[in-house]
């Protein structure tokens, strides 16, 4: 990085169990797809269909939660599409299917591109006032599901109220903050 600035992440699974919430810190460095992160959700779960909240956070930035109820597909909110696509973790949650494309549409073709970063047939005198987003384009704000944790308590005006210490909000209204707590 060039500003100098570290950037700071803070992850964590929240498994439901007979006796409440129980929290753990967790790496995502051996973690590379959704499905990779999903099974670590599982693996960390006592029980077959208790459920698991994986909570990705990047400082100041975005807030990613993946849900996983047993042997259920994960459900995926992240609040901040554009902002975790410029981030290894937030890759991992926007899956094509999150963004609405279509599997293995990698983004524009780099072969197409000239040397100066300009598209084949595209004028580099272009005063650049009028942006055409692509189809590939991340958007700005909130992608996936917004109903995520409202049989838990948070509807989703409020997930999609939440900024800044969202994480410790859902917890507290999960009475799940002290065992957040516990791992941050």
């Amino acid at each position: 990085m060039t500003s100098g600035r570290v950037t700071v992440y803070f992850a964590a699974l929240l498994a439901r169990t007979e006796d409440g919430w129980e929290a753990s810190d967790t790496e995502l460095d051996d973690v590379e797809t959704l499905s990779d992160l999903a099974d670590l959700a599982r693996e960390s779960s006592g029980e077959e269909d208790e459920t698991v909240l994986v909570f990705i956070e990047q400082e100041d930035s975005w807030f990613g939660i993946v849900r996983v109820d047993g042997e259920e597909d994960p459900r995926v909110y992240v609040s901040d599409a554009a902002a975790a696509s410029r981030s290894s973790y937030g890759e991992l949650l926007l899956t094509d299917e999150l963004l609405g494309r279509d599997p293995g549409d990698d983004g524009p073709d780099l072969d197409a591109l000239d040397l100066d970063g300009t598209e084949d047939g595209e004028d580099e005198d272009d005063d650049g006032d009028e942006e055409t987003p692509s189809a590939d384009a991340v958007p700005q704000g909130p992608v996936g599901d917004p109903e995520i944790l409202d049989d838990l308590g948070v509807t989703p005006k409020q997930l999609r109220a939440l900024d800044e210490d969202a994480l410790n909000s859902i917890a507290e209204a999960l009475g799940a903050s002290e065992v957040l707590e516990t791992v941050r």
